[in-house]
């Protein structure tokens, strides 16, 4: 049975959603019934996007509008929530889905660190603060979906940065959660989306990654079943290996080791060997 938002034919929202994970996502909103508005930088690629998802459209009066925004700017999300309403009505499901990899490690440039907040953070409160409040006050049920990372759980060395953007995301999505379901008469729900390695963007396909289409599948089901965490394995890391992944990483707290302890040359043979549940 499908979900009484993704049903409603009321208006879906992605933002970077000129290729990739959005874009496949509002192919799916498209075909679904539901008006959709595609948000990202101005580009030629955000009006291709706009009309590849006007080829899903599931009846003929449907709507799909494009609008060039800087997520990172709360005034331009702002006008596009405003924007959104006049064009769409109201707004059923945000999925904030922009990001950048501009960042790296402990000592890239403050520049990079920044831009790498604006976005990947600061983009999902300004989508948020933008849309929510009404979505709030229409008072029918309706879906926030932030995009996550397993690097912002697991953090693996290397670009930092973005690891503590997306950690950043991970707990912000947890407080929205629960200030959603403390709010009197609140029938929103926020959603933590946390994708494996996929395939975005104009790169080569790798067999090991999973296709935004398939992100998408794994996304629109757990929606439909309700769950908050929202993790995706890939055609190399099974939903086994993220959980020991994961379980791991919160160990080294536990257990006292040292920090990222599974990069660490003395504890990789004990995290090759562990297994957890058995």
């Amino acid at each position: 049975m499908t979900h009484p938002v993704l049903g409603s034919h009321r208006a879906a929202v992605v933002t970077g959603a000129a290729s990739g994970i959005g874009l496949a996502t509002c192919e799916r909103f498209a075909a679904l019934g539901m008006p959709v508005c595609l948000i990202d930088l101005e580009d030629d690629a955000l009006e291709r996007a706009r009309d590849r998802v006007a080829a899903h459209v599931a009846h003929p009066h449907q709507q799909v509008i494009a609008v060039a925004a800087d997520v990172s700017n709360a005034a331009e999300m702002e006008a596009t929530a405003e924007h959104v309403q006049d064009r769409l009505g109201p707004v059923a499901m945000l999925m904030n889905n922009a990001v950048t990899r501009t960042g790296g490690g402990v000592w890239a440039s403050p520049d990079d660190w920044r831009k790498a907040f604006e976005v990947n953070f600061w983009g999902v409160t300004n989508g948020v603060n933008a849309f929510v409040p009404a979505m709030i006050a229409h008072g029918e049920p309706a879906m926030v979906v932030n995009c996550g990372s397993k690097q912002g759980i697991t953090n693996p060395p290397g670009n930092t940065a973005y690891n503590v953007t997306k950690s950043a995301v991970k707990s912000y999505t947890e407080g929205l959660q629960h200030e959603l379901r403390n709010t009197a008469g609140c029938q929103v729900t926020a959603h933590l989306l946390v994708p494996g390695w996929t395939t975005t963007g104009n790169r080569p396909h790798n067999p090991g990654a999973w296709l935004p289409e398939q992100v998408v599948d794994r996304m629109i089901g757990a929606l439909e079943a309700g769950d908050f965490y929202i993790v995706c394995p890939d055609n190399e890391v099974t939903p086994e290996m993220d959980r020991a992944r994961i379980l791991w990483g919160a160990g080294d707290i536990t257990e006292n080791r040292p920090a990222l302890s599974r990069w660490h040359p003395d504890w990789q043979a004990a995290f090759a060997a562990f297994k957890p549940g058995e």
